[in-house]
């Protein structure tokens, strides 16, 4: 019999990737305090964050995740306004970053937690470039305001790692959870079934 999966995300990147491993889910967002804590370092910060929102909303297996964007320890979140998004990006121009996901699930009395990291090379940005893309609106919501899955591709130049991942939710570690919590993956619906 089918556990019933909750996604504890208000994320439509995560429900998209999550519905790519063919589970039925439902969406439930959680409220917790996403802050840094002072000296955290980014791996704790998203398998703590990730945890809380797996800890917070009721489900017989609930997935919660965390993503952040890390350069030279610093760890950048979503941007507050569009001049924070516009300072992330100068800071990033040039520079390799990882991008870390926790990735938590809960059922039963267990919690299980997982990390994934990619390094990504970004191409040296410049202010008309910047504007550019910080015009399209695609920021706002995105840990180190950018967006692999949309135009955010073009300020890539090269990534080692799970591009899901940059997106918000690593699948392969997201599957292994799952399927050790009892969560039956399935072909997704666009999939060819035999």
């Amino acid at each position: 019999m089918d556990k019933q999966l909750v996604l504890a995300s208000g994320s439509p990147r995560r429900k998209e990737l999550l519905s790519h491993l063919g589970v039925d889910f439902i969406v439930r967002v959680p409220e917790i305090n996403e802050s840094v804590q002072k000296g955290e370092l980014a791996d704790r910060y998203v398998q703590r964050i990730a945890s809380a929102k797996a800890a917070a909303v009721d489900g017989e297996v609930v997935l919660g995740a965390d993503t952040c964007v890390v350069l030279n320890g610093k760890i950048y979140g979503k941007p507050v306004d569009l001049e924070h998004a516009k300072t992330m990006l100068r800071e990033l121009s040039g520079e390799v970053h990882q991008v870390v996901t926790g990735v938590s699930v809960r059922f039963r009395d267990q919690l299980l937690v997982a990390l994934a990291r990619t390094r990504v090379e970004f191409v040296s940005l410049d202010q008309h470039l910047i504007d550019w893309y910080l015009g399209l609106g695609e920021s706002s919501d995105k840990a180190g305001a950018y967006a692999l899955q949309g135009a955010g591709s073009g300020l890539v130049k090269a990534i080692d790692g799970s591009p899901s991942n940059v997106i918000g939710l690593p699948l392969a570690e997201t599957a292994d959870l799952l399927t050790e919590a009892g969560v039956e993956l399935r072909p997704s619906a666009g999939s060819n079934r035999p």
